[in-house]
């Protein structure tokens, strides 16, 4: 196919492919000069039509690029002039990288002449396409201008005497129409350097310019005897248009500018500008020699060759990670003993809203609105059970204390010592037994009280909290502390300066900010820019290691001279250059970040401080509520079992106290009888009057015994003060 190949585009890549699958088995077998494989290899020279051999495969490559980059400029001259490629790029890399001596068409100065005639028609497209476009005038003047310079590289190739004999005849054809073509478009760039000194109103340098590109067009003429009428014609017709410039400009400068007209050669020269490339040839590229169908052929130096170039990549990435390893140590070292946390570090938003938790438990209470009202009067009937008990111990009490003093009054009367003040006097069965029950009812309503009266704390502490979240979540809210930070305010600042209102400095005061918001937001800016070089830095490590994973290189170690490889190696690590500049680029930021963020916490340590304080008050409010909420259940519990007790211990102090009262009325009766027999025993009393003083006493007898003389008549004894009991006496 690639012998025989069809004169379009399709022989273009047949070729191509050829040309590449050359280059996969030459790497493979050794088929070069004078090796084991190597075959006779035969083409027929372009020019002299002889048939040149040679025991080459790189001969085989060679010719396939010449007929390449010969199939190209056919097209090229077929083509319409739209397209600045051209066919350069196979005669450059035949130039550039296989030996001239295989036959003269191959030879150095005749692949230049190809080279420079393929680039000066492909700059010639582009000055075509430019002056359709209407270009400025000076950018058209550099591209014909570098036409030119092509063109003249051609003429210095076909002036070599080797590539005179060897072109014979032709050779003067092709010196006398490339010279043509260097007048012709030296012309034209002086054409475009006229208008544009019109275009800037420099009026003697337009004559100059336009009198050079008529004189260079003239010789283009003489050049072009022989030339098909098209030239001709195209000639003509720039004459009429460069003449008719020339002639209008130096009429106009004659009569109207009457500028100095300067000579040629002190004005700057145009500079070419070379816009056109060569299509490239890339032996290896899959996507124009299609698949190596040689790939499972993979020599053992190809395997040693990637384990060199493994190696060369583990040791960049061991450079790399030391430096990433280090620069992150630091910044953790800095981050630890900053104790700044980007998720908390600005907790203003958590003050706008209620908490969830306490949301959750304001829903559950607005579906309970008598909760409150429950516990309250869950506590009143507490107290009052409470008060019942107390009142009913206390009636036991004082009916003891007060069987307690009669007997003690009879004691004295019956003129028996009687026991000290504050000893237990002897007692009835029925009264001892109630003195024990009570003692023991008072010891633990006494322990229950002091339950009782914790636990009426604790309903005082959380009744009002539980009020609270029972209400309008705006009073909830407004009962959460929440910040007070300053905005846009400025301090006054020392040393002989001071701040204007709107915060204008007078001179020598630089302005101080103190807005704490602005302080915060700043601090947050830093620290999201941290982060943002922590992921920075994670994500180019990353697509490092991914990068060198998939590098593999065999198939090109496969297809390069071993004196190649480590040029090779330098070239494919090219790749990871990038890469690295932004990794180098990211750990080099990390010191001015650091810095900016040592003076934003500086400038941050009183707004952490107010911050972390009404943090804490927000959360102890917080936990206090929820805690009040949770106690609920827990008063309510205990106050029934409180009411539960207190019920339990009212019966049973009722009963003690029926108990008590009937004991105190035995013991009563029991006295009675005592004192009437004690009064039987005495000698019936003398009558005498009576004594007024003892009207207005109790009955007072001496502790030597009863002196009858001393006792009056029963029946006229007033004894008002006397109990109900003894006043039959």
């Amino acid at each position: 196919s690639a012998v025989n190949v069809p004169r379009d585009f399709e022989g273009c890549s047949t070729l191509r492919k050829y040309f590449g699958q050359l280059h996969y088995l030459q790497s493979r077998i050794p088929m070069g000069a004078e090796q084991e494989a190597a075959v006779p290899i035969a083409w027929t020279e372009i020019f002299s039509g002889k048939t040149v051999t040679h025991e080459d495969i790189k001969y085989e490559q060679a010719c396939i690029l010449y007929n390449l980059g010969a199939l190209h400029s056919m097209l090229g001259a077929m083509d319409k002039r739209v397209s600045e490629e051209c066919a350069a790029g196979a005669f450059t890399y035949l130039r550039d990288h296989f030996p001239h001596s295989y036959s003269v068409d191959m030879s150095h100065q005749i692949l230049n002449l190809n080279i420079n005639l393929m680039l000066g028609q492909a700059q010639e497209c582009l000055l075509e396409k430019s002056m359709l476009d209407n270009r400025k005038s000076f950018l058209v003047a550099r591209i014909s201008a570098q036409v030119v310079d092509y063109y003249k590289e051609a003429c210095r190739a076909l002036e070599n005497s080797e590539t005179a004999s060897l072109l014979g005849k032709i050779q003067k054809d092709w010196k006398k129409l490339v010279q043509m073509k260097i007048y012709y478009f030296a012309a034209v760039a002086h054409l475009h350097m006229g208008k544009q000194a019109e275009e800037q109103q420099k009026f003697g340098e337009r004559v100059i310019y336009f009198q050079s590109a008529l004189d260079k067009l003239n010789e283009a003429i003489k050049l072009a005897k022989g030339q098909p009428e098209t030239v001709q014609e195209a000639l003509r017709f720039t004459m009429d248009v460069i003449g008719g410039k020339y002639n209008s400009a130096k009429k106009d400068n004659d009569f109207i500018y009457h500028e100095a007209v300067p000579a040629l050669d002190t004005l700057q020269s145009v500079k070419g500008a070379p816009l056109v490339k060569a299509l490239p040839v890339n032996p290896t590229d899959p996507a124009v020699t299609g698949p190596d169908i040689f790939a499972k052929l993979v020599p053992m130096a190809a395997h040693e060759a990637s384990s060199l170039y493994s190696e060369e990549k583990a040791k960049l990435l061991r450079d790399v990670m030391a430096k990433i390893e280090a620069k992150n140590e630091v910044l953790d070292q800095f981050m630890d003993s900053m104790q700044l946390d980007p998720e908390t570090v600005d907790n203003l938003d958590m003050y706008s809203h209620i908490p969830p938790i306490l949301m959750e438990k304001c829903a559950a209470l607005s579906v309970r609105p008598d909760t409150v009202k429950n516990l309250v009067q869950s506590m009143q009937v507490l107290s009052g059970v409470f008060t019942d008990v107390e009142a009913s111990l206390k009636e036991i009490r004082d009916l003891l204390e007060e069987d307690e003093a009669q007997e003690r009054k009879l004691q004295e009367l019956l003129g028996k010592v009687p026991p000290p003040q504050g000893s237990p006097p002897s007692l009835s069965p029925g009264l001892a037994e109630v003195s024990k029950e009570c003692s023991k009812y008072m010891e633990v309503h006494e322990k229950a009280s002091f339950t009782n009266t914790e636990l009426h704390k604790a309903m005082n502490l959380h009744i009002g909290n539980l009020r609270l979240l029972s209400g309008p979540l705006e009073q909830v809210r407004a009962a959460l502390p929440s910040p007070a930070l300053t905005e846009g305010e400025w301090c006054c600042a020392p040393q002989g300066g001071g701040c204007a209102p709107g915060g204008l400095a007078w001179p020598l005061s630089p302005p101080c900010p103190s807005d704490d918001k602005q302080v915060l937001q700043n601090l947050k800016r830093i620290l999201a820019k941290v982060q943002e070089m922590r992921d920075q830095r994670t994500s180019l490590e990353q697509q490092l290691r991914e990068m060198i994973q998939k590098d593999d290189i065999t198939t090109s170690l496969v297809t390069t001279d071993r004196s190649e490889m480590k040029k090779l190696f330098e070239e494919q690590l090219k790749k990871y250059d990038q890469i690295k500049v932004y990794l180098e680029q990211n750990l080099a930021a990390q010191e001015n970040v650091l810095k900016a963020l040592t003076d934003a916490n500086v400038k941050y340590a009183a707004v952490r401080k107010a911050l972390a304080e009404v943090e804490h008050k927000w959360n102890t409010t917080v936990q206090t509520l929820v805690a009040s909420y949770e106690a609920y259940e827990d008063l309510m519990k205990k106050s029934q079992e409180g009411k539960d007790f207190y019920t339990d211990l009212e019966g049973k102090a009722a009963k003690l106290l029926e108990k008590a009262r009937a004991a105190c009325q035995a013991a009563e009766a029991n006295r009675q009888q005592i004192l009437e027999k004690e009064m039987k025993k005495q000698p019936p009393p003398r009558p005498t009057a009576p004594k007024p003083a003892l009207q207005k006493k109790p009955l007072e007898l001496e502790a030597g015994g009863l002196d009858a003389g001393d006792l009056p008549p029963l029946g006229s004894l007033v004894l008002p003060e006397l109990p109900e009991e003894l006043r039959s006496l």
